[in-house]
């Protein structure tokens, strides 16, 4: 975990990991079998799961969980998060070994959130679905994507709440047939 916040995952060495640990290449190999798993199972020890905010309102928690997640893209585990994710090369079982990329993961926190809304009226129970939790999650990864920044400015997450996450889920219904 130190060598990967040290030198960021393009730094990495099997080499200098082993050279920490006072162990040969050979040892960590038995543990990891590549570079890649070696930075994903070290990221996930860095990171921590934090408690889905409750703020008594869907607008206000929407907009804290963006908040956190724009900071911890735009923070330097944030940074080692997009190496890994750039060194994956969107292979789905790297990816789902990044806790925080697979979609349990990401949608459990949402619907957590959504589903105090609707137990207080603020949001229809047809919207209790992990694609529909997600969309604002999933148009702030977009915005650092189709941007090629780590982070997006407040009035973005405004408008990603404001504008498309409050109306769809106040607003969902049945399914049409």
């Amino acid at each position: 975990m130190d060598e990967l916040t040290e030198s960021g995952y393009a730094g990495l060495t099997m080499d200098k990991v082993a050279a920490r640990a006072g162990t040969n290449k050979n040892a960590i190999y038995r543990r990891w079998p590549n570079r890649l798993a070696l930075g994903i199972a070290a990221y996930r020890r860095l990171t921590t799961t934090a408690a889905t905010p409750d703020t008594g309102g869907l607008r206000g928690d929407a907009l804290e969980y963006l908040r956190r997640a724009n900071r911890h893209w735009s923070s330097p585990l944030g940074a080692i998060l997009r190496e890994l994710l750039a060194a994956a090369g969107g292979a789905s079982e790297v990816l789902a070994q990044l806790q925080d990329q697979s979609g349990d993961a990401v949608a459990a926190p949402w619907l957590t959130i959504l589903g105090r809304a609707v137990a207080r009226g603020e949001a229809a129970p047809e919207a209790l679905h992990p694609r529909v939790a997600t969309v604002a999650i999933v148009l702030l990864r977009n915005e650092f994507v189709v941007r090629g920044v780590p982070t997006a400015p407040d009035d973005v997450l405004i408008e990603i709440v404001d504008e498309v996450y409050l109306p769809l889920v106040r607003r969902r219904g049945p399914a049409a047939g």
